[in-house]
């Protein structure tokens, strides 16, 4: 009986925040105004030399983000001139909830979607709140580990990239920061997640392109660049990154 209560509980929860999601993105991708996208930097390891990175960045860092977003919409015939204005919030002291390991059932998944919508809101130090709140975990280049999967959630707009504290490496980052962006908005990946590999057509820039190989750009959700047939690298600046068709019919452009 009591299962059941929570059972019925957890489903009316869900089908509020459903509906509340749904409304909330089709706000989103009419394009009427300009997207506020927050970056929340977050030491993984309480490590100095992380914290000195993270104390350098400022809202230049992620211009070229929104200069990349706001070619890529002009060259779709986006009346908006800016898509998205990136910020630099805060930094946060604690991790977000981990997602769940793979074989997790339904209703798992629908509660860690609940407990990070939870933990994101509560990091707002004050009453603005952006549209989308992206959480970047900064990692040691140093170290050189293989780094934790990035998401993107629909359900309240939330990212949580991870991403090495190198100026070096500041082009991949963004290139991650913007794919997941783009899934808050209903863009999906457009890759093999067995191998990375992005899937053809959708996850090329250039499709049609003849020769097929090499490709010259990346599209953003299809994340690498195909060289060959089995051969893909990530571009080193989202000057060689293109939002693909599909990509543009996802999110309303």
């Amino acid at each position: 009986m009591w299962k059941k209560l929570r059972i019925g509980i957890l489903l009316f929860i869900l089908f509020l925040v459903a509906a509340d999601t749904y409304m909330t993105k089709y706000r989103a991708v009419s394009w009427d105004d300009t997207l506020w996208v927050a970056v929340y930097p977050i030491n993984v390891d309480n490590d100095p030399a992380i914290e000195k990175y993270i104390g350098g960045l400022s809202n230049r860092n992620f211009a070229a983000i929104e200069s990349f977003f706001a070619d890529e919409a002009e060259d779709y015939g986006l009346p908006l001139k800016k898509p998205f204005q990136m910020m630099l919030a805060h930094s946060v002291d604690e991790l977000p909830p981990a997602p769940p390991g793979e074989g997790s059932n339904v209703f798992q998944i629908a509660w860690w979607s609940l407990k990070l919508r939870y933990w994101a809101n509560s990091q707002d130090e004050s009453d603005f709140s952006p549209h989308i709140k992206i959480f970047v975990i900064y990692h040691s280049y140093e170290k050189e580990e293989q780094l934790a999967h990035s998401l993107g959630m629909e359900k309240g707009m939330i990212g949580v990239v991870h991403a090495y504290a190198h100026r070096e490496m500041e082009g991949k980052n963004s290139l991650v920061i913007a794919h997941e962006i783009l899934h808050t908005i209903g863009a999906t990946d457009k890759y093999d997640p067995a191998t990375g590999t992005p899937v053809f057509p959708d996850g090329y820039a250039e499709p049609d392109k003849n020769p097929r190989y090499p490709q010259r750009f990346t599209e953003v959700m299809g994340g690498r660049t195909p060289l060959t047939e089995d051969k893909s690298v990530m571009p080193r600046h989202l000057s060689r990154v293109r939002v693909g068709v599909k990509t543009a019919a996802e999110i309303n452009w």
